[in-house]
């Protein structure tokens, strides 16, 4: 291989990058504190960090740049023993004040020895409650698990180490919303929600144990940064568009039945006191 050849490779791979987000080297690198900076800290190095929220405060970050279409994905250790009344949040959101777009993970605190339960959310075009949970089948907290969201422009998919827990289909041609239009940045999240979040407001958090903390490690962001080239997101040739990626697999499929089967515990589709008659999506078998 000639000077020329390498050279013309080396360019074109840093223009790659410079396109499709790849695997950020530290936490700072690609993220930016948004809430409670005393609330975070920094751990190996900048590679991975500490969440901790008390009485005084939760706390946040974001990403540096929106991304449209690609897959997100951190590995996170959660609050141990009882976490009642926190939420541990790994979302995508559009951060337009209207015609929200919002992809989520929600963990949701439990007493010590019942199960965590993580609820799902999508927000498209402006319209979310579209709330789904599943009680987690392994601890969260005794050590750290993947989680991901997929978006093409084919579906969504969320998944627990590599096993999908939730699928939304584009099903814009039955009228059904689907996120498209907008960019969206990557967030987290610890909060208090005693209100809402465990046994629905049952179980309030008790401070007594606080500070709680939650761990977060290799953030990994491949999408089509914006702002970058305008035809990144309607590339077909991006990976997350290629072909085993419009649809699970048979063994995805096998994974995302059992869990549907055995681990939820509430999906909306199914909750007539709201929706005496199911939202379009549900009826399209999503």
């Amino acid at each position: 291989m000639g000077r020329t050849t390498v050279l013309s490779l080396t360019f074109f791979l840093l223009a790659l990058v410079a396109i499709v987000g790849a695997r950020p080297a530290t936490f700072l690198q690609d993220f930016r504190i948004t809430w409670a900076e005393t609330h975070i800290k920094q751990l190996q190095g900048g590679t991975a960090i500490q969440l901790m929220l008390d009485p005084s405060s939760g706390c946040g970050f974001a990403s540096n740049k929106q991304y449209q279409y690609g897959r997100v994905s951190m590995k996170i250790k959660l609050i141990p023993a009882d976490s009642a009344g926190t939420v541990t949040a790994f979302y995508m959101n559009s951060d337009t004040d209207t015609v929200r777009d919002e992809l989520d993970f929600e963990f949701l605190g439990n007493r010590s020895g019942q199960p965590y339960t993580v609820q799902t959310n999508i927000y498209a075009h402006g319209k979310g409650d579209r709330e789904q949970r599943v009680n987690l089948w392994f601890d969260p907290a005794a050590d750290y698990h993947t989680y991901s969201i997929l978006w093409n422009h084919y579906h969504v998919v969320f998944s627990v180490d590599d096993v999908p827990i939730r699928v939304y289909k584009n099903n814009e041609g039955r009228g059904v919303p689907y996120p498209k239009a907008q960019p969206m940045g990557v967030y987290s999240t610890l909060w208090e929600a005693d209100d809402w979040a465990t046994r629905g407001g049952l179980e309030k958090i008790d401070w007594s144990k606080a500070p709680f903390y939650a761990y977060y490690k290799d953030f990994d962001i491949e999408g089509c940064a914006v702002p970058g080239p305008a035809n990144c997101a309607s590339n077909p040739n991006n990976w997350w568009e290629g072909a085993v990626y419009r649809q699970l697999s048979p063994e995805q499929a096998r994974k995302y039945r059992w869990v549907r089967t055995q681990y939820m515990i509430y999906d909306y589709c199914t909750d007539k006191s709201r929706y005496p008659v199911p939202p379009p999506e549900c009826l399209s078998g999503i």
